[in-house]
């Protein structure tokens, strides 16, 4: 049975996550150890432990004379991510296909088609957290600890600097429902192969769509090179 100790260290983890992830913690203001316990109702220990953890998971950053802060990602931060997540989900997708989808991964079909079939902009919020907990369920199925954690800090970094409201883009969400129902057919079809083609294009997409967003340009030409998925 886990301790007292550790209990209060992953509440204060999970409420410090939480909030950052709701954008109620800016990148501009530096973490305050005492205002953040006060405000999570926790004590400074586990507050202190916490913003340890998410230091070294690349989620905050420490600079020694301002303080922590949240990591704010450049744009060759976001390129390098998406280089790593071509690598990695494009191999758990295909590790999907191969054992065949879970149940909570065929869940995702009836949730995609009706978002298809009739898209509401008032709900771009909630359709963007059902396809980053879709990808997450393809590590799931995939079956594979190692891989999953890998992924698990990347994802994080990722979220919290691109996952908020102001960083989507409305139109880009809802074409990806139909990339992600692509994905999960290919993977119910048991077609290792095509299920990891169609999920390293659905990347490239959205590494188009992140780049613009960084840039502020709409038109912004796509990008030249693809990182391919080498099979030797």
């Amino acid at each position: 049975m886990p301790s007292t100790k550790s209990l209060e260290k992953e509440k204060a983890y999970t409420r410090l996550l939480d909030a950052i992830l709701r954008g109620d913690i800016g990148g501009d203001v530096p973490l305050a150890e005492r205002r953040l316990a006060e405000t999570l109702g926790i004590g400074r220990t586990p507050v202190r432990e916490a913003i340890k953890d998410l230091v070294h998971e690349g989620v905050l950053e420490t600079h020694p004379t301002r303080g922590t802060f949240v990591r704010r990602l450049s744009l060759r931060d976001v390129r390098e991510i998406y280089q790593v997540r071509y690598a990695i989900e494009g191999l758990a997708t295909f590790l999907a296909a191969e054992r065949g989808p879970t149940p909570a991964l065929s869940d995702y079909g009836p949730k995609f088609r009706a978002t298809m079939a009739a898209p509401d902009i008032s709900k771009v919020t909630q359709v963007y957290d059902h396809g980053v907990e879709f990808h997450l369920d393809i590590y799931k199925c995939a079956d594979n600890h190692n891989l999953l954690e890998v992924y698990r800090p990347i994802r994080l970094r990722f979220r919290i600097a691109l996952g908020l409201p102001r960083h989507h883009d409305p139109d880009r969400v809802f074409e990806s429902v139909g990339e992600h129902l692509g994905i999960l057919e290919a993977i119910e079809a048991r077609d290792g192969e095509l299920a990891q083609k169609l999920m390293c294009d659905h990347l490239h997409r959205g590494l188009e769509a992140r780049t613009r967003l960084f840039r502020g340009q709409s038109n912004y030409a796509p990008l030249a090179v693809r990182i391919p998925l080498g099979n030797g």
